[in-house]
C-alpha cells in the first residue's frame, strides 16, 4: 500500500505542476490579448465578451447580491445617523419650547406689571452674586455690595422680574441674601385676584408653601402673588410668583425668579412706609362738623344718637 501511494505521488506531482504552468500561460495570454491595442483584437475581445459574459450571470449573482447588501447597509447606517440627529434636534426643540412657554409667561407678567404704578421713591442697587451657599438645610447667596453701598438688613432682593429674598447680614463690602426657599423665610404676601392675604413659608423647595390664608377656597392656581407690605418689611406690589397646587392638594407658589441663574440681584432701597391712621382722610377732605346745641332737658342717652346722625349727615353732604 505504501508503494502504491508513492507511485501515485510520483504521477500527481508533475501533473499538478504542469497544470499550474498551463494556467499561468493562459492567464498571461489573456492579459496580453486584453492589452493589445488593435482593431482586430478589439473585435475579438467584443466577440468573446458577447459569448462568455451572458452565460456567467449565475456567477455574478452572488457578487450583485453582496453589492446590494453593502449598499443597503450603508443606507441603513445613514438612516440611523439621521434618526439620531433628528432625535437630538427634537430634544433641543423641546427645550426651546419650554423656554418659549416660560418667556410667554414672563411676558404676560411683565405686561400685567406694566399697569402697576410703583412708588417713585423706591430705588435699587444692583449687585453681582459672588457665591451660592445653597444646601439642603440653608439656601442663601452672597452679593458684592454691603454697608459701604448703603445696604441695610431686611431689604428685598430681586432678579429683575421676581422677588428672590431679603438681606440678612451686611458686611462692609458684601451682604448675604436669604432666599425665599430657605426654611427660615417667612414673607407676607397677597393675591390681588381674590384679595387674600397669606404667608409664604420656605421649605427648601423651589415652590414654597402658601399658608395662613383668610379663605383658601377663593384662591385659584395661576393667580398672581405679590408682596403685601404687611409689617412694613417689604414694599408692597413686588412680584413673587403664581399660585400652584401640589399633588397633595397644598397651595404653593411657583416663584417668578429664576433660581437656577442668579447672576445679578437688585436690592430695593426701602426705608419704611408712612403709616396711615385715618384712611377716610385719603378719600374726602376734612370738613368741620356742626355740633347740635345741647338740650338741658334731654339725658345723655338721648344725645348720643343725635350726634351720630348729624355726623353721618355731614359726611354724606
Amino acid at each position: 500500500m505504501a508503494r502504491d501511494r508513492a507511485q501515485s505521488d510520483d504521477y500527481t506531482g508533475p501533473l499538478k505542476r504542469l497544470l499550474a504552468f498551463l494556467l499561468v500561460l493562459i492567464l498571461i495570454a489573456i492579459f496580453i490579448v486584453w492589452r493589445i491595442d488593435s482593431p482586430r483584437v478589439e473585435r475579438f475581445r467584443a466577440q468573446v465578451a458577447d459569448k462568455v459574459l451572458p452565460n456567467f450571470d449565475w456567477a455574478m449573482a452572488p457578487v450583485t447580491a453582496s453589492v446590494n447588501l453593502l449598499r443597503d447597509l450603508q443606507s441603513y447606517q445613514a438612516l440611523y445617523a439621521q434618526n439620531q440627529e433628528l432625535k437630538r434636534e427634537l430634544q433641543k426643540m423641546k427645550k426651546w419650547k419650554e423656554a418659549a412657554v416660560q418667556l410667554r409667561q414672563e411676558n404676560a407678567r411683565l405686561l400685567d406689571l406694566n399697569k402697576v404704578r410703583l412708588d417713585p421713591r423706591l430705588t435699587y442697587i444692583t449687585g453681582v452674586v459672588m457665591a451660592d451657599s445653597g444646601s439642603p438645610f440653608r439656601q442663601s447667596v452672597t452679593l458684592n455690595i454691603g454697608a459701604h453701598d448703603g445696604i441695610l438688613d431686611g431689604w428685598a432682593a430681586m432678579d429683575g422680574l421676581g422677588l428672590v429674598g431679603r438681606i440678612s447680614g451686611v458686611g462692609q463690602n458684601t451682604s448675604r441674601v436669604i432666599l425665599l426657599t430657605d426654611a427660615s423665610s417667612r414673607i407676607p404676601v397677597t393675591i390681588p385676584a381674590s384679595g387674600q392675604h397669606g404667608l409664604l413659608m420656605g421649605d427648601n423647595t423651589l415652590a414654597p408653601a402658601l399658608d395662613f390664608l383668610e379663605n383658601a377656597d377663593l384662591v385659584r392656581p395661576g393667580d398672581r402673588v405679590v408682596s403685601s407690605g404687611d409689617g412694613d418689611v417689604f414694599p408692597s406690589g413686588l412680584l413673587v410668583g403664581e399660585v400652584a397646587r401640589d399633588p397633595g392638594g397644598r397651595l404653593r407658589v411657583r416663584l417668578a425668579a429664576d433660581y437656577e441663574r442668579l447672576e445679578f440681584l437688585r436690592v430695593m432701597r426701602h426705608h419704611g412706609q408712612e403709616k396711615i391712621f385715618d384712611p377716610g382722610r385719603m378719600i374726602l377732605p376734612e370738613e368741620p362738623v356742626e355740633q347740635p346745641e345741647a338740650d338741658p332737658l334731654a339725658g345723655p342717652a338721648d344725645d348720643a344718637p343725635d350726634e351720630t346722625a348729624n355726623a353721618q349727615g355731614a359726611s354724606n353732604g
